[in-house]
């Protein structure tokens, strides 16, 4: 029998239950409606109709546009039309380059998070983060990727819909650097010869944004014919219609590089879209710097452009709280992962990253590099973009982040404004060789002549770098592969075969970098080998740090097993 107490208990809980199961349905109601990002309407969807013709598996075209793959690796495309055409047939000319790019990216999150709860929480949580992107996003770069969207791969729904995953991958670097603290992001430009008289007036830019070796292979330089703005060539991958790095026909360059920012609530206008903006419509450094004051963007970033009309380059700073403009020093400009601006340059976060991570070493040693000349010329701008060495060509390890190349880069380019050049990396990051083209070559080619020519320079190539390929190349990637075996233990609680031999060949093949040291370290502690641990921290302090968490973490290390050894 059901006493009064209890049955008033039950109806309770019933009522409690009732009104939680409202609760969650109406919250899931809620969120569904809330980060749902509806398409645009699009009053002429004929271009959907297009074929793609393959010509071979490295050359295609829909209509009058084509991609291809060149003989150094490196895909051309050519596009042309309004926006929701240009995405569309972008897409259809690349989809099986999407579905890659797309594998690379979604393996890397899942190497990164391998929890599925963690990995829903993410999908969920980067849903609410961008639920609003769409509508800081000018409307033409929201047709062109909707376009884009309709030849991306169908076994990602689980994460979004096709248009919502196009759009919401515009904002990884903005969200991987302000998620990782730039872990993903430490990019390096500079200008050089600024105001000279020559046409020398050169910009040369490492674009570091790492996901995975993979998410490299398939480099696309894109020219752009679109029907309102200036014709314009960026260095891309498929479906990225923001621009990273860029040329236009007027002469103007642009380049972003990260900079530390707080944490975002939501995200607004990623900055590839802001500076593809400013590519497609700027002719000058003032129209570049209206263009970015009227947007919104939710991370902090420097764009680097420079303009053939002025024969000048600066560095536009732009926060989610505001913008300035650092203009060079004489006929030098470099630009790391920091601020340099009055506005800018005595924030805590940007003081605060100044001392601890490895930006204000990089630029240093790049202004080192560009004093070794009294003019810097392309092949010179290709040097130091390789270079992998410390202050005064201190050997302090291959992938060091204080180096110019820390053999990570997506991209290297070059740019020559007043005479429409440009230099794209091909393959084995910087280290390949450079591709020269012209713009207004390249668009008349593109005009009149066959599709099947080629359109870059051959005699202009800047050669590869085989002895770096060769030897650090090999070294780096070698010691890639043992840090990997090395942290899996770690990680599984696992002892290693023959570890000393292991030890030793791992430290030897990189014996300047301090990471060696420190996962040796970390290896014996793990193991309860005390005295081995303590002398790998003392030998790892004896190498040049990247930043100075890593240098605090050791020497806290050190005090700590300094106690238990004695």
């Amino acid at each position: 029998m059901i006493t009064n107490k209890k049955h008033k208990y039950l109806i309770k809980l019933r009522n409690i239950t009732i009104v939680l199961v409202i609760v969650i349905v109406t919250s899931s109601i809620v969120f569904n409606l809330v980060t749902s990002i509806s398409p645009p309407k699009i009053d002429n969807m004929e271009v959907l109709d297009l074929e793609r013709e393959i010509y071979d598996s490295n050359y295609f075209i829909v209509g009058n546009s084509w991609l291809r793959k060149n003989a150094f690796g490196l895909w051309e495309m050519d596009l042309e039309g309004n926006p929701f055409e240009i995405g569309v047939i972008n897409g259809k000319l690349t989809k099986e380059l999407i579905k890659q790019q797309e594998d690379s990216f979604v393996d890397q999150i899942n190497t990164l998070v391998p929890s599925k709860g963690y990995l829903r929480f993410l999908k969920y949580f980067i849903a609410w983060f961008n639920r609003d992107m769409h509508k800081y996003v000018p409307p033409e770069y929201i047709e062109e990727i909707y376009g884009v969207s309709f030849s991306a791969a169908d076994n990602y729904e689980y994460i979004g819909t096709k248009y919502e995953r196009m759009l919401n991958y515009h904002g990884a670097h903005d969200i991987g650097h302000a998620l990782q603290n730039l872990a993903l992001v430490g990019c390096t430009s500079f200008g050089a010869n600024l105001g000279f008289n020559d046409s020398s007036f050169i910009i040369g830019r490492n674009f570091d944004f790492y996901i995975n070796d993979e998410f490299a292979e398939n480099k696309i330089v894109a020219f752009v014919k679109p029907d309102t703005g200036h014709e314009f060539a960026y260095v891309t991958w498929a479906s990225m219609i923001g621009v990273v790095s860029g040329i236009n026909k007027k002469g103007l360059t642009v380049t972003i590089n990260a900079a530390k920012s707080d944490m975002p609530t939501k995200a607004k206008m990623p900055i590839s879209l802001l500076a593809r903006e400013i590519l497609q419509y700027a002719g000058n450094i003032n129209e570049a710097i209206a263009i970015a004051k009227k947007r919104e963007i939710f991370v902090s970033e420097s764009i680097l452009v420079g303009s053939a009309e002025d024969n000048n380059a600066v560095i536009i700073e732009k926060s989610p709280g505001g913008l300035d403009v650092y203009y060079p020093k004489e006929d030098l400009l470099i630009c790391s992962n920091h601020f340099q601006s009055d506005k800018f340059k005595n924030e805590p976060n940007n003081l605060e990253y100044i001392e601890q991570s490895a930006t204000a070493y990089r630029q240093n040693r790049a202004l080192e590099l560009l004093d070794n000349n009294d003019t810097t010329t392309y092949e010179d701008a290709a040097s130091m973009l390789r270079d992998y060495n410390g202050m005064g060509n201190k050997s302090i390890g291959i992938g060091n982040e204080k180096a110019m190349a820390q053999f990570i880069s997506h991209h290297s380019i070059i740019f020559q404004p007043l005479k429409h050049d440009f230099w794209v990396s091909t393959t084995n990051y910087q280290f390949g060789a450079f591709l020269n083209y012209n713009l207004d070559t390249v668009f008349s080619k593109i005009e009149l002549s066959d599709k099947g020519e080629i359109i870059y320079d051959s005699v202009r190539t800047i050669n590869a770098d085989t002895l770096t390929i060769n030897n650090e190349l090999a070294s780096i990637n070698k010691f890639r592969k043992l840090k990997k075996v090395l942290i899996d233990n770690l990680n599984n609680g696992t002892d290693i075969k023959n570890k000393d031999k292991f030890i030793n060949e791992f430290i030897s093949v990189n014996p300047d970098y301090y990471q060696g040291y420190v996962l040796a370290a970390n290896y014996f502690y793990d193991i309860k080998d005390y005295d081995r641990a303590l002398d790998y921290y003392k030998l790892s302090l004896s190498k040049e740090f990247e930043n100075t968490t890593a240098a605090d973490n050791v020497k806290n290390k050190i005090t700590e097993l300094e106690s238990k050894v004695r």
